[in-house]
């Protein structure tokens, strides 16, 4: 399927690995240049070699931590003029609800809901002036059923939801498409340390972990960055037009609700 966007720009952040680069790969396999971002700069410039490689795309990259002002006005350099944005930026820490100060909560909202809406406000104008984009913002299946332990990203995440229901409303007649992700478990990284953690603490294996946590999940197994990335090209896509302010989960079936 020809997703029309070939020669679009994007940015993508959080983008070196996991489901971040699911979705610069997708991309770019769709013919989108790119502005690639993560903290790491190794693993990020190692990523934009395969990609530039494999896609033949123009690759930009930005070592830098969005979550700060100085890291946001490194990218915004770089992304001027993008026709795509894809949000993204892990999760706070876990913990329970007697846990968390004022502090935490404002390191969440800054990471999860205030680094994304700077984007989107930096971004964004430009698009509705050239009259066509698109905007994903990678967030949580919590966002739809909140995790006890993810107290700091159920609150921060689900910031960002309500902001972005009432500005996709907003943008949506100039041209500007604006959606949310929900991603579940997915075989990445940061789900196999997880994993790992689990065992270690439980005293088991990691295929264990995941063996039980695979029957939480109808489809039957993690979710793959491929599969993905996929869905968010599509969401970024000349087909995703009419798609205005949703949260599109993706679970495997995990989370139980009718809507």
């Amino acid at each position: 399927m020809d997703l029309g966007i070939k020669g679009k720009r994007a940015l993508v952040c959080a983008s070196s690995k996991g489901l971040g680069l699911g979705c610069a790969r997708a991309l770019a396999e769709a013919g989108v240049d790119l502005v690639m971002n993560a903290r790491g700069a190794e693993a990020l410039e190692a990523a934009a070699a395969e990609i530039r490689t494999e896609f033949g795309v123009t690759v930009d990259t930005v070592a830098a931590d969005v979550t700060t002002e100085e890291g946001r006005r490194a990218v915004l350099d770089k992304a001027q003029g993008i026709d795509i944005l894809v949000t993204n930026a892990g999760g706070p820490p876990p913990g329970m609800w007697t846990d968390w100060e004022r502090e935490d909560f404002i390191k969440a909202l800054d990471a999860n809901m205030l680094a994304p809406i700077a984007l989107i406000k930096a971004l964004v104008p430009g698009m509705m002036e050239r009259g066509w984009g698109r905007v994903v913002n990678i967030t949580s299946v919590s966002v739809k059923a909140p995790i006890g332990v993810l107290g700091l990203s159920n609150s921060a995440r689900a910031g960002l939801t309500g902001y972005v229901a009432g500005t996709s409303r907003q943008v949506a007649g100039a041209g500007v498409v604006m959606n949310n992700l929900l991603p579940g478990f997915h075989a990445t990284d940061r789900m196999v340390g997880m994993d790992g953690a689990l065992a270690e603490q439980g005293g088991t294996t990691p295929d264990a972990v995941r063996a039980e946590r695979c029957k939480t999940i109808p489809a039957g197994r993690y979710g793959t960055p491929e599969e993905f990335g996929a869905t968010c090209a599509f969401m970024c896509s000349q087909f995703a037009g009419f798609m205005i302010g949703q949260n599109v989960l993706l679970d495997g079936g995990q989370t139980n609700s009718t809507m």
